[in-house]
C-alpha cells in the first residue's frame, strides 16, 4: 500500500507510509467509501467534448453555461489551471485545455498536446479571441511561441496573459527575471 501511495504525484515514502498507517485504523466503512469513490472516479470522470476539462458529463459546466462568451477562448496546459483563473471570477469566456506543454526531453511534442483541436476551433470562424495562458516556464513559453505560429495565418485577436511583479510585491525583492518580464510586457501610452 506505502509503494502505491508512493507512486501518485507529490506523495512520497513517508507520507505514503502515513497515509496507509490512517487507512489501516480507519473503519471498514471509511475504507469502503474511499474505494468506491476511486472506482466511481475512474467510471464516470471523462474529458469535455468542447474543452477537453474534466466532467463527469458530455460538456463540461462552463460550455454548457449560456452566459459564457464561446468566442472568447483561453488555452492552459490542464484543469487546475483553468481552476486558478476560475477563481479569480475575471473571466467570462470558455477555455482549451492542451493536456500538457511541449517538452522534448520528456518525449512531449506538438501531437501530444491538443493544438490541432485548437486549431480547428480557430478555423471555425466563431472564435474572435485566443488567450494563452500557459505557464512562463522554458516550457509554458515554448507550448505558447508554438500555438502563436500555429494560429497566426487565422487572423484572429491572439493575447498573452501577462507576467511581472505581484499585486502588493515589493519590488527590492522581484528577482531578475521576473523584473524583465514585467519591463517587457508593460503597458499603457
Amino acid at each position: 500500500m506505502i509503494d502505491s501511495f508512493s507512486k501518485l504525484p507529490g506523495i512520497g515514502r513517508k507520507t505514503g507510509e502515513r497515509l496507509a498507517l490512517h487507512l489501516l485504523h480507519a473503519s471498514d466503512k471509511e475504507a469502503q467509501t474511499l474505494s468506491a469513490d476511486i472506482l466511481e472516479l475512474k467510471r464516470n470522470v471523462k474529458l469535455c467534448s468542447i474543452c477537453f476539462a474534466l466532467t463527469d458529463n458530455t460538456l463540461c459546466k462552463i460550455c454548457a453555461d449560456p452566459t459564457r462568451d464561446p468566442a472568447l477562448v483561453c488555452v492552459v496546459e490542464k484543469p487546475s489551471d483553468m481552476a486558478a483563473i476560475e477563481k479569480s471570477l475575471a473571466f467570462k469566456g470558455v477555455y482549451h485545455v492542451l493536456g500538457s506543454t511541449l517538452s522534448p526531453m520528456d518525449g512531449i511534442g506538438p501531437d501530444d498536446i491538443r493544438v490541432k483541436e485548437l486549431v480547428k476551433k480557430a478555423r471555425s470562424g466563431k472564435i474572435k479571441e485566443i488567450i494563452i495562458a500557459t505557464g512562463t516556464d522554458v516550457e509554458g513559453e515554448a507550448t505558447a511561441s508554438y500555438i502563436l505560429d500555429q494560429l497566426k495565418p487565422h487572423n484572429l485577436c491572439i493575447t498573452r496573459i501577462a507576467s511581472g511583479i505581484p499585486m502588493g510585491g515589493d519590488l527590492q525583492y522581484v528577482d531578475q527575471l521576473t523584473m524583465q518580464k514585467a519591463l517587457e510586457k508593460r503597458y499603457g501610452c
